[in-house]
């Protein structure tokens, strides 16, 4: 499967906003609340206004299946570590879209040479074999939270 990654716009704002308050990714996720419509485009408006945060949808044969978002943390001397999170539209999981999509992701020229973090709930079995099928390999693990890493590409 094809994974393209496409910047995202403010035209997302409802199939992200879909996407993020569904139980499922709510659980997964580290914020766990459901987020109210205003509070969601209020937040897109900042992230895409941010140069040091990118989100991308991730489409398969012109389909929306997910996002990932990257959000670069600079040292003083101007390089840099990416923290990822993404999410799969949920009538998508079970596909592979996930693993693909960060595949894609790391592989992605706007990431070229950050150092790339994520960090997953131990529970979350789908997102863990994600992150290993794209290169990620635990850096720490902790009872509620585990950090995983991917070398500069």
């Amino acid at each position: 499967m094809t994974v393209r990654l496409r910047p995202a716009t403010a035209a997302d704002a409802a199939e992200l906003f879909r996407w993020r308050n569904d139980p499922l990714t709510r659980r997964q996720s580290l914020g766990a609340d459901v987020i109210p419509w205003d509070t969601h485009v209020a937040w897109l408006g900042r992230v895409l206004a941010d140069a040091d945060r990118l989100l991308l949808i991730a489409e398969v044969d012109g389909a929306a299946v997910g996002s990932v978002r990257c959000d670069v943390i600079r040292d003083g001397e101007g390089a840099g570590k990416g923290m990822l999170s993404w999410q799969v539209a949920p009538e998508r999981r079970g596909r592979g879209y996930a693993s693909a999509m960060l595949r894609a992701a790391v592989a992605d020229r706007r990431l070229a040479g950050l150092e790339l973090w994520a960090e997953i709930k131990p529970d979350n079995t789908a997102s863990r074999r994600a992150a290993e099928a794209a290169g990620f390999t635990c850096a720490h693990a902790a009872p509620d939270l585990t950090s995983w890493r991917r070398g500069a590409s």
